[in-house]
């Protein structure tokens, strides 16, 4: 069954000056600057002062951060979107030439304010809005929210081509992809390989993933990231969700997606061409990495990652991925199949469990089995606008919760 989305070629069409030496600052706003993708583009601009100027900085709550950022970078907006904090906001940033602003719209605003790059890093649907307004006006987009390909992949798409502007994932996978993809001749890819790490229960047995704990799920080997994308990563649904995302990413069919597991985390991701060469970027596993691809692109810009010393890291492993013990995969590939309404369904369904798992409300195991309930009880449908993707995740969560509680 052929999906209900189409893939959108999004080649590279560098328009704007690089952040380099002698080039004019590049305006930055960046959205969900709190969060740990946010905190790392701060970083990177920080040791680059001279390359770019901030215009906005996005948080929904966390006050605190988002004002002393504000100062650090000299941000000349920092935007709420809780608007009950904007009296706390607009006080920390008191003496300082950044204005506040607060609310959804103000997100919305803030997005579509003049700027050459815009992170998208706001996590979940609240991202939705924000990242279409920066597409809607051209800009050069940072992805880093994945609910905009996941949930709303071809309105995204359509918003970017109608907008004429440029998607850079930052997503580990999608960025290396994005870097060894030949766009120009994509007819002479046979496939592209997104690595992963395998998770912290890569060699657990079922048995053992049954009485697993969040603290044990959200112990990554490699990675520093937050809880819930850590447990993702631990049930292997990261890498299901990266799965639809760069079939929305890349001119490819789906069934031209593979996973690798790779517990290295030094290639991060590969694309097979029809000739026998396969190309890889490596890099040790560090976000900033991506992250200054992205902000210089076209250039590139000096980033404090450590260096690969492959010498001494002595081998890199390879194995294939166990969808019977990690069911997520064949769900993710299913959703993807099905297209419309299921990879909406999948990813609401996910977070729900993904929550109840960090809330000692249900078992490892029964993250997976929650989502596969939650899809095969859907009645699926196409997507026709961004209304729908609401109305969908809305009705999906609210599915996933009575599963939880034993209500259905």
């Amino acid at each position: 069954m052929a999906p209900m989305d189409a893939a959108v070629d999004v080649s590279p069409e560098p328009y704007i000056p690089a952040a380099g030496e002698g080039a004019a600052p590049r305006r930055v706003t960046i959205l969900g600057s709190t969060g740990s993708i946010g905190c790392n583009t701060i970083d990177l601009i920080a040791r680059h002062p001279v390359a770019f100027e901030v215009e906005a900085l996005t948080a929904q709550r966390s006050v605190e951060r988002l004002a002393e950022q504000a100062r650090a970078v000299g941000a000349k907006q920092a935007v709420i979107g809780d608007p009950a904090h904007y009296g706390a906001l607009k006080e920390a940033l008191a003496g300082t030439e950044t204005t506040a602003a607060a609310g959804p719209e103000a997100l919305v605003e803030a997005a579509a304010a003049p700027a050459d790059f815009v992170m998208a890093g706001i996590v979940g649907a609240a991202g939705l809005k924000p990242t279409l307004a920066a597409a809607a006006r051209g800009a050069v987009i940072g992805l880093a929210n994945k609910e905009c390909l996941v949930c709303a992949g071809s309105l995204m798409l359509a918003e970017v081509e109608r907008g004429g502007a440029t998607l850079l994932p930052v997503d580990s996978e999608h960025n290396a992809i994005y870097q060894v993809f030949d766009f120009e001749r994509a007819d002479s890819v046979e496939k592209i390989v997104l690595t992963a790490s395998g998770g912290p229960f890569r060699e657990a047995s079922v048995e053992t993933m049954a009485q697993a704990t969040p603290e044990q799920a959200v112990a990554h080997p490699n990675w520093d990231m937050g809880a819930k994308i850590s447990v993702d990563s631990a049930t292997m649904m990261n890498k299901g969700l990266e799965m639809i995302e760069a079939f929305h990413l890349f001119p490819v069919d789906a069934e031209q997606i593979e996973v690798l597991v790779h517990p290295q985390s030094v290639i991060h991701s590969m694309v097979a061409y029809e000739d026998g060469s396969v190309l890889a970027q490596l890099g040790t596993p560090d976000m900033r990495t991506p992250i200054a691809y992205a902000l210089a692109w076209p250039a590139r810009m000096a980033a404090p990652s450590p260096r690969l010393d492959l010498a001494t890291l002595g081998r890199l492993t390879f194995e294939p991925p166990d969808e019977v013990r990690f069911p997520a995969l064949r769900l993710a590939r299913e959703a993807l199949t099905q297209g419309g309404s299921a990879p909406i369904v999948l990813n609401a369904a996910n977070e729900i469990a993904v929550g109840g798992f960090l809330e000692r409300r249900i078992g490892f195991l029964e993250i997976a089995q929650t989502v596969e309930r939650c899809l095969e009880q859907t009645n699926h449908r196409a997507v026709t606008g961004l209304d729908d993707v609401y109305e969908i995740d809305g009705a999906a969560r609210e599915h996933a919760e009575r599963l939880l509680a034993g209500d259905t």
